[in-house]
């Protein structure tokens, strides 16, 4: 399976309104519920009025179109991750998963990876 790099920081944030999102912004995440909208952002883009934010993320993309019949895709790659100590922020989109992991442990976490026969492009 192949992960393709992310280059970008992001910042994982609370919003208290939709407005505030910069939608023209070629990469982000929203997630509203009941009770909070959440924003997963590039740092630059990140709206001046947040709630709460926590900068220093970097991220990969599964690449290709995950087939919603596989099953624990997201599991494996998590598990190794916290098998060395690596906490994720994940997102998921119709065609495929995004992992975060703090910027201090990224090249790392790509490298643990790479050893348990991923591919990192």
């Amino acid at each position: 399976m192949e992960l393709k790099r992310l280059n970008y920081k992001f910042t994982v944030c609370k919003v208290t309104e939709a407005l505030d999102i910069n939608m023209e912004s070629d990469f982000y995440f929203i997630g509203k519920t009941d009770e909070e909208l959440s924003l997963v952002c590039k740092t630059e883009d990140t709206p001046q009025n947040t709630v709460e934010r926590d900068d220093g993320w970097r991220g990969f993309r599964i690449q290709g179109i995950l087939d919603f019949s596989l099953i624990g895709i997201l599991s494996k790659l998590s598990g190794i991750l916290a098998d060395h100590k690596i906490g994720i922020f994940a997102v998921s989109t119709y065609n495929t998963d995004y992992i975060l992991v703090k910027e201090e442990n990224y090249e790392r976490a790509l490298t643990i990876l790479a050893s348990e026969g991923y591919t990192v492009v």
